[in-house]
C-alpha cells in the first residue's frame, strides 16, 4: 500500500505595510514636544509672546494708536530673532543626541533610515514656524482692528518671521549633519551674527548684498502709501522659502539621503533661492521712481480732497478717513482765534519727501502760499501738537513760510492757539518742543520747518496756560489785532494778556 505524504503549507502570515512616514511624523511630534524642554526655546518663547503681548496692550494712545498696516507688517519680523538662535542651539542639540549618547549603532536594527531621522528634525521645527505666524498674524490683526488704522499690509511681509524661524531650525539640523559636534551651534550662531551685521551696515549701499540678510528692517521718519515702499517684499520671501528647502534637502543629503528624490529637491531648492536673490535686487523700478517724484513733488495729482466746516482736506487714498480727525484739530485752534482768522478757508494738504523711499530722512519745505497747511503721514501722539503749531502759524502769519520765520511776540499768540485748548496744554507744549522742556529757549516741531521760542516767549506761555482758558481766550479775542501785528513784542503782548513782562528780548536764540 503507498502511502501518500501530503506537504503541510506553512501558515499564511499577514504583515502589516510598511508606513515609513507615519514614524517619520511621529518621530517629528516627539522631537518638537522635546524641544519645550530646553531651556532657551522656553524662555525664547515666553519673552517672544509676553514682548508681543506687551507691546499690544501698552498701545492704548500716542501714535500707535494710528498704526499704517505698511509699517506693521514690517514690525513683526524682528521679534522672532531671539527664538530662532535659540531653536539653532537646541535643535542642533537634539539632532546630535545619539551621538552624544554612543546609540547611533542601535539604529541600524531599527526600519528607519539615519536619513528618514534627519527629516523628522526638520519638521520638528515646523510647529514652531507656525506658533510664530499665529503669533503675527494676531499682532497684525489687532492693530488692522483700530479705528485710527490706514494702509495696507503685505502676506510677503508678515510671512518673512515664520520662515526665519524655520530656517533657524533647519540651519541646526545641517550644521548637525555637516559638523557632528556641539561646539558648531555656537559658533553658527556667531557667524550668522556677524553676517548680518556686515550685510546690513557693510555693504547698506549694495542693493544685492543687503536682502541676503534674513530680516532688512527700513525705517523712515514718515509713512508712505502702500504703493510707494518698493521692498521686493515677495520675491525676498520666496528666497527665505528657498533658504529654508535648500538646507533641509541638503542636511538630509548628508545624513545619507542620497535617493534621487532628495538630489532633485536640493537642485529645486537652489534654483529657488537663486530666482528669488536675483529679482529682489533688482533696486526700485523707473516707475516707481516717477510716482516717488510725483506724489513729492505734486502731490494734488494723486490727492482727493474733501470739506470740513470751511477747510478743505487733501489726502492721498489711504488716508481721506483721516480727514476728519484734522478738522478737528483745526476746528480746536480756530476756536481760539479771532477776527478773519476765526473762520480762515485754510487748505491742508498732506505732504511727505518719498523721493529716497523708506531711506529718506529730509525735511518737507514749508508752503509759502497763503492759508495752506502741511499735514504728515503719522499721526496721533507729538504729531497732533505739531500740526497744531502749524494750523496756528497759518493764521497768525499767514503762511508756513512767514510762520518759520516768526521772532516776536506773536509766537506766544501761535503757542496758545496751537495747546491752549488741548486736553494737557502743559504736556502738549513739553511735547512739542525739541527738548521737553518749560523753561528757556527752544525749537518747536512742525511738519514742515520748526519755529522758534525765546526764555521770554517760553516763560509767558507757561503762565498763560496755568490760568483758566476761558479767561485767556476772551482777553486773546479782545487783543487780537494787537496781538498779531507784525514787531509786536512778547513784553507787549504779556500785558495785553495781564501776565508779567518777562526780562531780555525776542531774540529766539537767547
Amino acid at each position: 500500500m503507498n502511502t501518500v505524504m501530503e506537504a503541510t503549507a506553512p501558515p499564511v502570515v499577514h504583515s502589516e505595510p510598511r508606513r515609513p512616514w507615519a514614524a517619520v511624523f511621529a518621530l517629528a511630534r516627539f522631537e518638537a514636544r522635546d524641544l519645550l524642554r530646553y531651556i532657551p526655546v522656553l524662555v525664547a518663547l515666553v519673552v517672544y509672546i509676553g514682548y508681543t503681548l506687551w507691546g499690544l496692550l501698552s498701545e492704548r494712545e500716542g501714535m500707535d494708536a494710528f498704526p499704517a498696516l505698511q509699517d506693521v507688517d514690517r514690525g513683526t519680523q524682528s521679534a522672532p530673532f531671539l527664538l530662532g538662535i535659540a531653536l539653532v542651539v537646541c535643535v542642533n542639540r537634539a539632532a546630535l543626541r545619539s551621538r552624544r549618547r554612543g546609540t547611533d549603532r542601535h539604529f541600524d536594527v531599527l526600519v528607519m533610515e539615519p536619513w528618514r531621522r534627519t527629516v523628522a528634525h526638520v519638521l520638528s521645527v515646523v510647529p514652531f514656524a507656525v506658533l510664530t505666524a499665529l503669533v503675527v498674524l494676531g499682532e497684525f490683526t489687532w492693530q488692522a482692528l483700530k479705528p485710527g488704522a490706514v494702509g495696507h499690509g503685505s502676506v510677503a511681509e508678515l510671512a518673512v518671521g515664520p520662515l526665519y524661524v524655520m530656517l533657524c531650525g533647519a540651519l541646526g539640523v545641517l550644521f548637525a549633519r555637516l559638523v557632528p559636534t556641539v561646539f558648531a551651534a555656537p559658533l553658527l550662531v556667531l557667524g550668522l551674527f556677524t553676517f548680518s551685521v556686515f550685510i546690513s551696515a557693510g555693504t547698506s549701499d549694495a542693493e544685492w548684498s543687503r536682502w541676503l540678510s534674513p530680516v532688512v528692517g527700513e525705517n523712515s521718519t514718515e509713512t508712505l502709501p502702500s504703493d510707494l515702499i518698493g521692498r521686493p517684499a515677495a520675491w525676498h520671501a520666496l528666497y527665505l522659502l528657498g533658504l529654508v528647502l535648500l538646507a533641509a534637502t541638503v542636511a538630509v543629503l548628508a545624513g545619507g539621503g542620497r535617493t534621487w528624490h532628495v538630489k532633485a529637491g536640493v537642485a529645486g531648492a537652489l534654483a529657488l533661492t537663486l530666482t528669488g536673490a536675483v529679482a529682489q535686487s533688482g533696486g526700485v523700478s523707473a516707475e516707481l521712481t516717477a510716482a516717488r517724484e510725483r506724489a513729492t513733488a505734486t502731490p494734488e495729482k494723486e490727492q482727493s480732497c474733501t470739506r470740513h466746516g470751511t477747510s478743505t482736506y487733501c489726502a492721498f487714498p489711504e488716508w481721506t478717513g483721516r480727514t476728519g480727525t484734522w478738522a478737528g484739530v483745526v476746528d480746536r485752534v480756530q476756536a481760539l482765534a479771532a477776527g478773519s482768522a476765526a473762520k480762515e478757508q485754510l487748505l491742508v494738504r498732506q505732504r511727505f519727501d518719498a523721493t529716497y523711499g523708506l531711506t529718506g530722512d529730509t525735511t518737507i519745505a514749508s508752503l509759502t502760499a497763503p492759508h495752506q497747511v502741511t499735514v504728515g503721514t503719522r499721526w496721533g501722539g507729538n504729531r497732533v501738537p505739531e500740526f497744531a503749531a502749524a494750523v496756528a502759524s497759518v493764521l497768525v502769519a499767514g503762511s508756513e513760510a512767514k510762520g518759520g520765520e516768526l521772532c516776536d511776540g506773536r509766537m506766544v499768540t501761535v503757542m496758545w492757539l496751537a495747546v491752549g485748548g488741548a486736553a494737557d496744554p502743559i504736556g502738549d507744549l513739553k511735547n512739542v518742543r525739541l527738548d521737553d522742556s518749560l523753561s528757556g529757549s527752544a525749537i518747536v516741531l512742525a511738519p514742515t520747518n520748526s519755529l522758534s521760542m525765546s526764555a521770554g516767549q517760553t516763560s509767558v506761555t507757561v503762565e498763560l496756560l496755568k490760568r483758566p482758558r476761558a479767561e485767556v481766550t476772551a482777553a486773546v479775542k479782545e487783543h487780537w489785532g494787537e496781538l498779531t501785528a507784525p514787531g509786536v513784542s512778547t513784553a507787549q503782548v504779556a500785558r495785553l494778556l495781564g501776565v508779567e513782562a518777562p526780562k531780555g528780548g525776542d531774540d529766539c536764540e537767547e
